[in-house]
């Protein structure tokens, strides 16, 4: 287990069947492609897609027999009772997954890059930077990945006793131009990245409060 500020994890109960949901990196990467990214996502869930809705809990369920159980107790239930289940902690678990945006630097200079590229930088991350295993990297969340390098960018720092007061450009040396030591500071003390459009999923919440 990673030491992590907080646990990024949802859970969905119906009756006596409950499962576990993470915002993998894996399962980030799987669903970022399923309807051509994350706001063709946002629209079917927002039209309460079936598929949509299954995808997102078997790829990042935690267990994957209680995954298939829970599925297994809602099939025939009437929509308006699968919806009452489902739709407040898929909705939680699509903030978990859009908790890191894949645009935005704090060096104006840089260009915007795609989530895949992301993922596949924050990929590189884990099991270069951080020597996790390629399991543990996949099992983790993106925003565990972030915290973690940003602790690991303060250790190198502070071995080699060097501050963005005393080095602008320090905050511009890791490998992975979207994560600079500012913005991951900026995204810790948020809870959020600020450049990322959010948009979509207000328009999930809306309708979903309704």
């Amino acid at each position: 287990m990673h030491p992590l500020a907080h646990i990024e994890e949802v859970t969905v109960r119906h009756g006596p069947h409950f499962v576990v949901l993470r915002p993998s990196l894996r399962a980030a990467v799987t669903l970022e492609r399923l309807h051509g990214g994350w706001e063709g996502l946002l629209l079917r869930l927002s039209q309460f897609h079936m598929t949509t809705m299954w995808a997102l809990i078997r790829s990042s369920a935690v267990r994957h027999k209680a995954a298939e159980a829970l599925l297994a107790s809602l099939a025939d239930l009437t929509l308006a009772k699968i919806e009452a289940a489902l739709a407040a902690p898929l909705r939680e678990l699509c903030e978990l997954f859009l908790g890191i945006s894949s645009t935005g630097n704090s060096d104006a200079r840089a260009e915007p890059i795609s989530w895949p590229e992301a993922y596949a930088q924050l990929y590189s991350l884990g099991t270069g930077w951080l020597s996790w295993t390629p399991a543990d990297t996949w099992a983790a969340t993106p925003n565990e990945i972030t915290q973690a390098f940003a602790g690991k960018v303060a250790q190198l720092k502070a071995i080699q006793g060097v501050s963005d007061e005393t080095d602008p450009a320090a905050s511009r040396s890791d490998p992975v131009g979207i994560y600079t030591s500012d913005r991951l500071r900026e995204i810790e003390e948020l809870g959020h990245d600020p450049a990322f459009d959010r948009d979509a999923l207000r328009a999930l919440k809306a309708r979903h409060n309704a």
